[in-house]
């Protein structure tokens, strides 16, 4: 069965080949599984260490790596199994599982708080470009 890049996109978990088998060379990055998660995991850049055992130990290469570095972590691929979290030294733990709907409510918040910022920054420069044409401020 041959299908486009379109066809992938329509497909649910419904439709997915029984224990989610590799079909055909290339196509596993195409399933974002990462939907499936009730975990998530939070990655500290403060605390990591680069030891890369997270990276190793991934089932689903979720970990990004650049130049020998953690750089992120694929949350639309990871299932959210905690290896990655396991695997991470316990003197480190850079890598923390917390609830998904924990994290997509400090996301949502995150998210306003960004917008807020760059409201009110935005607000100072319109003042500032008032100011500097001579017009009243409020």
């Amino acid at each position: 069965m041959n299908t486009g890049e379109k066809d992938w996109d329509k497909k649910g978990w419904k439709d997915v080949p029984i224990a989610g088998l590799i079909t055909e060379p290339g196509t596993a990055r195409r399933y974002k599984t990462g939907e499936w998660r009730t975990h998530r995991p939070v990655w500290d850049p403060e605390k990591c260490i680069n030891c890369l055992l997270c990276w190793i130990y991934c089932p689903d290469s979720a970990i990004q790596v650049k130049d020998g570095k953690v750089v992120g972590i694929d949350l639309e691929h990871c299932k959210g199994c905690g290896i990655c979290a396991h695997e991470c030294p316990s003197k480190v733990r850079a890598i923390n599982m917390v609830l998904e709907s924990e994290a997509e409510a400090e996301d949502g918040e995150k998210v306003k708080e960004e917008t807020m910022r760059e409201g009110e920054e935005g607000e100072k420069e319109r003042k500032e470009e008032r100011k500097g044409e001579g017009g009243n401020e409020k």
